[in-house]
């Protein structure tokens, strides 16, 4: 009769099975040690699956990554012996299948017709937003196209973008006015370069399907609502009370508009690390609801029946959530003004409730509330740096040895003023350590002197430019705010010094070429880690963090930067600077490609470097060749055609082939060819010579829908043998 009993596990799979037990008690006691901390990482989850597909190339692709996340979240309830790991990973798993999913159905939910090409026609259309921008002279309106005039592009954008000139603007062109005009648009741009900003996808979650530069005569239909307009008369008067630049930061304070601050002083803020004082966020909403709390508080405390209920608290911070909401109704209701606001929300709530306000699991609940509304926020810097700068502030306080440092105790002031000042120091260098790898990945830049800029720019900001930039608001109402604003204006000239002195120090802002997508992923994923955790494993984010930054750091710059359309080119140079091929680039071509190339940084009044200029160049009005890194780059500089007897054996001798028009099929480098037909498919290019690394902005079957948009209508009307070959992968 044949045993029912099970086999016995051979002699080799024994200890295999005694080992991974080990592991799994081990992973089970730590987990039981954190269990308060695993509720923080379903927002890393969300975000890890709106991240996969933002990575991955195609529907079979994103399908894949929610069927594998589905595998493992069964496996690992299967094989979790009903442990807190299994759970903890099949919930982990379902978050991320359900990221991939949110960002899938909500890139759906946008979708509109995206114009095909450039095209200059005539439309009639309702301006949903009018945004002036003094400091550039422009206006710049959103309209929602009702009629086109032939003829009519096809496809037919709804919502597009356009910039006026201001002296071409009508009167009655407000929001909800109906206008006709002739304008130029185009498509909305991929990088132009691989690293550089991808304005094709926010323009798809914004629902532009075209942009471009609006010509006078505008005539207005029907004018818009005078009474919709709050926010541009508030804008407007702050503008009128102080002049140039310092008039623009304090709208931008106020209203979160920032066209007024001229582009010198707009960089010089950025350079500086100050960049994030001129958008409404945090920061700005924390002033607002702290001075609400504080006027209210006091104001309800001379009611001595009032002070007695105990309902002082809540009665301010009632007040305070009100003035949270109608500042960011004024700033215009931006994402992350919106994020900041709901994060306010959440702490006045706490407050209320009696529990501690300030919390990583607050900072939670705010990143699942923003991914949740808005996926595709995640790729963007704005998000990476607010919530980056949150998590590491509050994982730094909630540290105990930090919290016994600031816990009050009694001491004369001067010891207790030092220990505020040191305080502020660690925070500022700890979230400078945390936004400086987000700011190297999507700016290029790594400010070295942000930390101590902040130090004197924040309080300043908080504590007398904001304060008496409202008390001057209320007087205005009774004619008396003057002396108010001239506080507010020193404020901000001072400001404005810390902002010049800093960006002009000598290594202020350091250069650093484009990263690699899994080197930032390793760092963001040590940095989570690190901060997420309370007990000793944390330390083991530090292994990740640093294999991403010696990544980062070892991945040498580009030699060759040619953007998606072959008319410009850089060249790095041996002492660090990227060379151009044509002087007539303007700053935004130099400051792209010199970005993506890690150049050094040079004032804003120096001149382009040129790659004629160069002594190993070679260059005449329509060709220019240059031997870098033992290659040989030959490239065309004009429009006129180079005779083919002529061009074709100079092609032959060169390594690297630029061009932006199609070269004829004997026109063949020996190693890499860049025409006009292979630069559609491939979009802008960066080649390092010494590995034979070769980075392109498009990928072979990218279905991506703001990629898939423009493709399909351009190729509309073309002939199937070209549609082909326009998805065929460089060799």
């Amino acid at each position: 009769m044949a045993s029912s009993a099970a086999p016995a596990p051979s002699k080799a799979i024994r200890p295999l099975q005694i080992a991974v037990g080990r592991w799994r008690d081990a992973a089970e006691r730590r987990l039981e040690a954190e269990r308060d901390q695993l509720f923080l990482f379903l927002p890393v989850m969300l975000g890890g699956g709106i991240a996969a597909w933002l990575l991955l190339p195609d529907p079979r692709h994103w399908a894949a990554a929610m069927l594998a996340a589905g595998a493992v979240g069964c496996a690992a309830l299967a094989g979790g012996g009903g442990g807190r790991l299994g759970r903890a990973v099949a919930v982990g798993a379902a978050v991320l299948a359900l990221g991939v999913a949110l960002i899938w159905w909500r890139a759906d939910r946008v979708a509109a017709p995206v114009l095909a090409r450039a095209a200059i026609v005539a439309v009639e259309g309702q301006a949903t937003a009018v945004e002036p921008l003094p400091a550039r002279a422009l206006v710049r309106v959103t309209l929602v196209a009702l009629r086109w005039q032939a003829p009519v592009p096809d496809p037919a954008p709804r919502r597009i973008r356009v910039n006026l000139a201001a002296a071409d603007v009508p009167a009655g062109l407000s929001p909800g006015a109906t206008i006709r005009l002739r304008a130029r648009l185009m498509p909305p741009a991929p990088p132009a370069v691989p690293g550089a900003y991808d304005f094709a996808r926010v323009a798809w979650f914004q629902k532009w399907g075209a942009t471009g530069r609006g010509f006078a005569p505008v005539a207005v239909i029907r004018p818009g609502e005078v009474r919709a307009d709050a926010r541009a008369r508030l804008t407007r008067h702050i503008e009128s009370r102080l002049d140039g630049s310092a008039g623009g930061i304090a709208a931008a304070l106020a209203t979160g508009s920032t066209g007024a601050i001229g582009e010198p002083d707009a960089e010089a803020m950025r350079r500086a690390g100050l960049a994030h004082l001129l958008s409404v966020s945090g920061l700005h909403i924390t002033a607002v609801v702290a001075l609400v709390m504080l006027v209210v508080s006091r104001l309800l405390a001379l009611s001595v029946r009032v002070a007695l209920t105990g309902r002082v608290p809540l009665l301010a911070g009632s007040a305070a959530a009100l003035a949270a909401i109608g500042y960011t109704w004024l700033a215009g209701a931006e994402v992350p003004t919106i994020r900041s606001c709901v994060a306010a929300l959440m702490i006045l709530a706490a407050i209320a409730l009696g529990r501690e306000a300030i919390t990583m699991r607050l900072v939670a609940v705010g990143a699942l509330i923003v991914l949740a509304a808005w996926p595709e926020a995640l790729a963007g810097p704005s998000f990476q740096l607010s919530f980056a700068a949150v998590t590491a502030i509050v994982a730094l306080h909630e540290h105990a040895p930090l919290r016994a440092f600031l816990s009050p105790r009694g001491e004369r002031w001067p010891r207790r003023l030092g220990r505020g000042f040191v305080s502020l120091l660690v925070t500022g260098l700890v979230v400078e350590a945390a936004l400086m790898p987000i700011a190297a990945f999507h700016f290029h830049r790594a400010g070295l002197y942000g930390a101590l800029a902040n130090l004197v720019a924040i309080p300043l900001t908080t504590f007398v430019v904001m304060p008496a930039e409202a008390a001057a608001l209320a007087l205005d109402a009774v004619g008396l705010g003057a002396p108010l604003w001239w506080v507010a204006g020193q404020g901000i000239a001072l400001l404005l010094a810390i902002a010049r002195h800093v960006a002009a120090a000598p290594g202020a802002v350091a250069a650093v070429p484009a990263m690699p997508a899994g080197a930032f992923a390793l760092m963001v994923s040590g940095g989570l880690w690190f901060a997420l955790w309370r007990t000793r494993w944390r330390r083991w984010g530090a292994l990740p963090f640093a294999i991403g930054a010696a990544w980062a750091l070892a991945t040498p710059p580009p030699d060759l930067i040619v953007t998606g359309d072959g008319r410009h080119l850089g060249l790095r140079t041996d002492d660090g600077r990227v060379a151009m091929l044509r002087d007539r680039g303007g700053d935004y071509v130099r400051d792209t490609l010199g970005e993506a190339g890690g150049a050094r940084v040079e004032g804003d009044d120096a001149a382009p470097t040129l790659l004629s200029d160069l002594p190993a160049a070679r260059c005449n009005r329509d060709l220019c060749r240059i031997a870098r890194g033992g290659r040989e780059v030959l490239a065309t500089r004009s429009a006129f055609l180079v005779p083919a007897a002529r061009l074709v054996p100079l092609c032959r001798r060169a390594d690297v082939v630029v061009s932006e028009r199609r070269l004829p099929r004997r026109c063949r480098a020996r190693w890499l060819t860049l025409d006009r037909a292979t630069l559609e498919r491939t979009g802008g290019v960066a080649v390092t010579f010494a590995t034979g690394r070769i980075v392109t902005v498009r990928r072979a079957r990218d279905r991506h829908p703001w990629v898939v948009a423009v493709d399909d209508a351009a190729m509309k009307g073309r002939p199937a043998r070209y549609r082909m070959q326009a998805w065929w992968p460089m060799r």
